[in-house]
């Protein structure tokens, strides 16, 4: 595990990540993003900077979830939990995360069913 740094919409995260996580956070524009990963574990989060705050702090953002009722996103795919990342001292977001499930692991997600019309 690497220490690097994640990229949210108000600030960034040094956290250790696996490399699978790294692939996730990749979107191909020279940074990584919080959001594809999904929830990060506190113990793994080591610094947080927050642009309202303008300051890194030695410390791990703060977790705050939100209610959630398992919503259906996609056939065969279920938001079941959605949270964000907020700064240890004004309470800004840093950052969003999403944890989502399969409802059969065996099914494809949302994949188009094509018609047999003639």
């Amino acid at each position: 595990m690497a220490e690097t740094k994640l990229h949210g919409s108000g600030g960034h995260i040094l956290a250790e990540i696996t490399e699978e996580q790294a692939k996730k956070a990749d979107l191909g524009v020279g940074k990584l993003f919080l959001a594809p990963i999904g929830k990060l574990e506190e113990s793994k989060m080591k610094k947080h900077y927050c642009k309202t705050c303008e300051e890194e702090f030695d410390t791990p953002p703060k977790i705050h979830l939100e209610e959630n009722n398992n919503e259906e996103v996609a056939d065969n795919l279920v938001l079941i939990e959605r949270g964000q990342y907020t700064c240890q001292k004004c309470n800004s977001v840093i950052g969003e995360y999403r944890v989502f499930q399969k409802k059969d692991e065996s099914e494809e997600i949302g994949s188009a069913k094509t018609s047999n019309s003639t």
